[in-house]
Formats: C-alpha cells, sequence, structure tokens
C-alpha cells in the first residue's frame, strides 16, 4: 500500500490559525480553489507564504473556469478563447513564479449539445497544448480534470482524446464525477496519466462532494486500483466541511482531524467513520 500524503482544497481567506490547526491534525498539503470572483485579488505570495510558516505546502492550484461565457478554453469564439488562454496563462505565471508548479483545468463549461461537441473539443484541445507548452516554460504541469454530465472530458476516452493534444498534460481525477464508467475502467485506462485527485463521495446520480464512506463509491477497489496504477501522488480532498450537505446532513461539521482519520482509513482498507443521514 502507498503511504501518499494528505491534502484539502481550500480557498484564499484562510489565516495563520487555519493553516496551523491543518498542520496540526496531519494534513501535509493543500490546493487553492477560488470562487470566481477571488482571483482577480488573489494574492498567492502571501497564500503560500502562510502555509509554509504553518508546515502546509500549497502543491495544486485550480484555474478558474466560471463564468463559462468568460473563461472557456473550448469556446469555439476564437476572441473568448483566446482571452480564455491568455487569462489562464497570467496565472500560471504568477503562480508558478510563488513555487506551486500542478494546475487544476477544465477543458470546458456546461452545458453542451451533441452538435457543438467535435468543435468545442478542437477548440479545447488548441488551448490545452497552448498551455501545456506555457507551463513547462515554468516547470510547471497541466492536469486536466474528468468532469460529470455533458461538460468535455466525461469519460476515459474524452479525456485520452483531450490530452493526446501535447505529451506533456496530465490528469486530475474527480472520483465523484464518473457518471457514464466504473472507476475500475476508468483507471484502468487513464491510470498512468493521474498526476492528482479530488477525494470525495458520491451516489453515482451525480457528484455529491460527500465525505468518503458517505456515499457509494468502493473505496477498498478505488485505492487498490491507485495502488496497481502506481499512483503516489497526493489524496486531495474536495468537498465541504460544513454540518449541512446536499442530500445527506451531518451530525457536526467536519473537522480538519477527520480528513486525516479519513485517509488513513482508506489507505489502511478500513471503513471510514461517518456521522451522517442520507436524505
Amino acid at each position: 500500500m502507498a503511504n501518499r500524503l494528505t491534502s484539502l482544497t481550500v480557498n484564499n481567506t484562510l489565516t495563520a490559525e487555519n493553516y496551523a490547526a491543518i498542520h496540526d491534525a496531519g494534513i501535509d498539503c493543500v490546493e487553492i480553489s477560488l470562487n470566481d470572483y477571488m482571483y482577480d485579488t488573489l494574492d498567492i505570495d502571501q497564500v503560500v507564504r502562510l502555509a509554509s510558516e504553518a508546515g502546509v505546502r500549497v502543491r495544486s492550484f485550480h484555474l478558474r473556469y466560471y463564468p463559462f461565457e468568460k473563461i472557456d478554453i473550448s469556446n469555439t469564439n476564437e476572441e473568448t478563447r483566446a482571452f480564455s488562454v491568455e487569462y489562464q496563462m497570467s496565472f500560471i505565471k504568477k503562480v508558478s513564479l510563488a513555487g506551486v508548479h500542478l494546475f487544476v483545468i477544465h477543458a470546458s463549461g456546461e452545458p453542451i449539445a451533441d452538435a457543438d461537441r467535435p468543435a468545442k473539443l478542437a477548440a479545447a484541445k488548441r488551448s490545452l497544448k497552448e498551455l501545456a507548452e506555457y507551463a513547462d516554460s515554468f516547470g510547471s504541469v497541466i492536469a486536466v480534470e474528468d468532469l460529470p454530465r455533458t461538460c468535455l472530458g466525461n469519460c476515459s476516452d474524452e479525456l485520452l482524446d483531450l490530452i493526446s493534444a501535447d505529451p506533456r498534460l496530465r490528469v486530475t481525477f474527480d472520483v465523484n464525477h464518473l457518471l457514464k464508467e466504473s472507476h475500475r475502467d476508468f483507471v484502468k485506462k487513464i491510470g498512468k496519466y493521474i498526476v492528482n485527485t479530488h477525494f470525495s463521495d458520491y451516489d453515482f446520480t451525480d457528484e455529491r462532494h460527500w465525505l468518503p464512506g458517505e456515499g457509494d463509491i468502493n473505496w477498498v477497489e478505488l485505492m487498490d486500483l491507485l495502488d496497481e496504477a502506481g499512483y503516489e501522488g497526493a489524496i486531495n480532498y474536495e468537498l465541504s466541511l460544513t454540518k449541512d450537505a446536499r442530500f445527506l446532513t451531518r451530525e457536526r461539521k467536519l473537522e480538519y482531524a477527520d480528513i486525516k482519520k479519513n485517509h488513513v482509513s482508506l489507505e489502511n482498507r478500513t471503513k471510514p467513520e461517518t456521522f451522517c443521514t442520507r436524505l
């Protein structure tokens, strides 16, 4: 079994005390992911400094993906596509210079009609190639995230097509986004390209971002699949810590220690503790 780092997706509002609590809970690193209105005022140097002073590494950065009409690398309007690429490049440069070199990206927004899909795939691949080349100039990597519903990259075959745009492209595996195929089939095809994860649970109906164990994923199988694929990167949790989540309610708000405890349970192949009621 792998001994992977524990990571948590957070935004830029955390204080020094928050990062100290994250560190004290045994969480090694974080991924920075912001609400759309936060990006243009982001001080990434301050975020990295606060985390580092607490002994926490900023391991990855989620590039902006909303609003779709403004930020969409698959937009078939060339002016909008080019703007989206340039916008993402500005963050790749700024965040890379701050010492963070792994970038998560969405290949599209949604909804996408079947008739529009080929053109949007072509536009996204052109953008991804440009971004991969630019990121590489800073020693950074673009990891395309698998997405649900009608988004681009909603199955392994389409994700493979997207990352074929450039050999430097890799994958962020969001385990609660698969709605078209099993985790086994996905990892068997994509496994060697996975460099980052988004861990949460769901009911296979739609993404839910629940704590692992609150939904229906077979976690023993999934952890074994990641081991078989040779994945040694962080197990990054992307979920809500609040007491109430969509379609379930928790007895209390999740704490940072719950994340670490959950990760240890998954790595040990034991049933994770939960305290929720499915609605």
